[in-house]
Formats: C-alpha cells, sequence, structure tokens
C-alpha cells in the first residue's frame, strides 16, 4: 500500500491519489501542456483547447508552468499570464479534469534560464548562501498555489496539483541537472523543496512527481539509472518519466519496442517502491507519423499487462505559430493530418479524456 509524501494532504488531493492508482489498471488518462491556453491557431479564450477541437473534449490532465513566477514576471516562459493561468487551472479542475504543473526555474544567480549551467546547487541548500534565495522562489510558489482555491457546495478547498519540480535531472540541459549538480545536493534540494512547502508553508493539496528524461537512462539498466539522484520515498508520489527520445519520428519497430521496454521497467520500479508510474512528459514534435496515436503512444501502453499499468501520459505543448514563428506541437489540431488517428485514440476504451472521466476527486 502506497503511502503519501504529505500525511495531511487534503481530501481530495488523498481522493485523486487514490482513483489514480484505482483507474491505472484499465485505463489511461491522457494530458496535453499549457491546453487551454492556446493552440497552434489561436490564443485566448474560454474552453478552447486543440484537443477539444478535434475529439470534443479536453484532455484529462492538464499540464502548467510557472517559470518566471520566481522573477515576479506576469507571464510564464510561454506567454502566459500567471492569472489567467490560474483562472483554467480552476476551470479544468471544475470540469473534472488533473492539474499538474512544473518548474522551469530561472538561474537564481544571474536570474538567466533554466538552461544556464553552473555547479551551484550546493550554495542554494540549508547552509549554503543562496538559500535565502531559494526559499523565496519557493514562497513565490506558495502564494500562487494559495489562490488556487474553488468554493463547491458552499465550502472552499484547494485544487489538487501533481507538483512536478526539478524535472529531467537525469540530463545535463538544467542547472539542476547531472553534471551540473551533484547527486547529494540535488537530493537536498528535493528534500528541502518538498519539507518547506509542505511543514513551513502548508501546502496540502499537493502531490509530488519525480520525473527523470529517458535518453539518459540506459534501458539495459534502467533501475540504476532512474534512481539517480533520488530523493527517497519518503518523499516522491509519482515515478514519472518524460520520454521524448523513444517516440520520436521515424519511429521503426526497434524504437517502439524500446519504448514499451521504458513503460514495463518504469511500471515494475514504481510498483516495487509503492508509487503511481506514468509519463509525465513527451510526444512527437509535429506528429509527422499520422498514426502516432494508435500506433505508436497507445501501442505501446497497451503491449502487455504490465505497461498498461501507466496512470496519465501528458504530452508537451502546441506553441501558436503566429506568435512563436515555429512549427512546435504535440497534440493534434483540426486540419492535421493525424487527427483522424487522434479521433480513434480518444475513442479507444483504455483511454479518458476530460469528458470521461469519473469523478475524481470523491473517495471510494
Amino acid at each position: 500500500m502506497y503511502k503519501m509524501v504529505d500525511a495531511d494532504a487534503t481530501p481530495q488531493t488523498r481522493a485523486l491519489l487514490a482513483n489514480l492508482y484505482r483507474l491505472r489498471h484499465d485505463h489511461l488518462l491522457f494530458g496535453h501542456q499549457d491546453s487551454l491556453a492556446y493552440g497552434v491557431e489561436w490564443i485566448g479564450g474560454d474552453n478552447r483547447s486543440d484537443p477539444k477541437a478535434v475529439t470534443g473534449s479536453h484532455a484529462a490532465v492538464i499540464g502548467w508552468d510557472v517559470g518566471g513566477l520566481e522573477l515576479g514576471n506576469a507571464h510564464n516562459l510561454d506567454g502566459v499570464d500567471f492569472g489567467d493561468m490560474q483562472h483554467w487551472i480552476r476551470q479544468a479542475y471544475l470540469g473534472g479534469g488533473v492539474v499538474t504543473i512544473s518548474w522551469h526555474m530561472a538561474d537564481p544567480v544571474s536570474g538567466g534560464s533554466s538552461w544556464n549551467k553552473g555547479k551551484f546547487v550546493h550554495r542554494l541548500i540549508p547552509g549554503g548562501d543562496l538559500h535565502e534565495t531559494l526559499k523565496s522562489y519557493l514562497d513565490t510558489f506558495a502564494a500562487f498555489n494559495e489562490q488556487l482555491k474553488v468554493t463547491v457546495d458552499g465550502e472552499e478547498h484547494y485544487i489538487p496539483v501533481i507538483f512536478r519540480p526539478w524535472h529531467e535531472h537525469t540530463g545535463d540541459w538544467f542547472w539542476w541537472g547531472k553534471g551540473n549538480a551533484r547527486e547529494e545536493d540535488y537530493i537536498a534540494l528535493w528534500r528541502f523543496t518538498v519539507e518547506y512547502l509542505r511543514d513551513v508553508k502548508h501546502a496540502h493539496n499537493l502531490i509530488y512527481a519525480y520525473s527523470p528524461d529517458r535518453s539518459r537512462i540506459d534501458l539495459d539498466d534502467f533501475e540504476s539509472g532512474y534512481l539517480y539522484s533520488y530523493p527517497g520515498d519518503d518523499y516522491v508520489d509519482v515515478f514519472g518519466l518524460d520520454n521524448y527520445h523513444d517516440l520520436r519520428y521515424p519511429a521503426d519497430a526497434g524504437q517502439r519496442e524500446q519504448f514499451a521496454r521504458s513503460l514495463q521497467y518504469l511500471v515494475e520500479l514504481a510498483n516495487r517502491h509503492n508509487k503511481l508510474p506514468a509519463m509525465t512528459e513527451g510526444g512527437q514534435e509535429t506528429v509527422p507519423d499520422d498514426e502516432f496515436w494508435t500506433g505508436h503512444l497507445l501501442a505501446g501502453i497497451l503491449a502487455n499487462g504490465t505497461t498498461r499499468q501507466i496512470a496519465y501520459a501528458m504530452v508537451w505543448r502546441n506553441a501558436n505559430k503566429a506568435r512563436e514563428n515555429k512549427d512546435h506541437f504535440y497534440a493534434a489540431y483540426p486540419g492535421h493530418p493525424s487527427a483522424a488517428d487522434f479521433v480513434k485514440f480518444y475513442k479507444h476504451p483504455s483511454v479518458l479524456f476530460q469528458d470521461k472521466l469519473p469523478d475524481m476527486y470523491q473517495a471510494r
């Protein structure tokens, strides 16, 4: 039986994790980053998303990122206004959906991007000269989270959030990643983050997701690679995996087999640690494979009784082409060649979008 990181988690947060565990043997929740904020051909509005425009329903899981919050910015690193983000988080929750938040935190030394390199994590953890800076950054998230409340049937409560900090640390591209941060310092960073938000800021609506990057994990030694810098079972609720590596195009039989193997090893490891397994981020950029949804993503998830225990799979965002002047999208949109297969994916009895979800916040 699993034990939550936060023994004082709210009833809705407990129910969400319990229901994800309950559903995972027969169903997969589909997720999409920034889904309500913009799409390939539109920006803003209410109750819009590219998945809904194709299938009639929003994704079951909606991802957001709070990079830039720590600097006092009005918008995140992808141009999403933080006030609007809170509105869309409430909208997703009240619609029955699941919310997850990652954080591309700025370099606290220079104020530059998450992709800056530098060996300074030891300065952020307890005892370091920049520890107060880290606390001030975490304070901005605590204040943001404090606004994630709704009133239902006359009672106010916090919206549960699957919180995914310090992601893809097995890669070397972020300042908290391998090669930049020592293993013991990353562990201390993760543990302090949890303890500060839970015990000092009293944020009891958070489910903590750990998410190494697949590209830096040898499948023949998956456990060792996955558990690099693992902060410990008392600090993690979700065993996530960010996987673009096995979902690239063109896909061949070997790559599809690797994707299924990565899921199988993740589920097996999660089960041994009593954690919830999920593909926390990934996909195929611009989806050039017209049958990607059923022929690659779903085929890997349904490969066997173990792989199908993945609780949810979230693909990355659909950048607005006019604003960002690039093709950078991971979900189908109206007119895209993979849209027909996306509808088949949506209609599969194993797949859940928002309109097919049971009440995720009611204990059973």
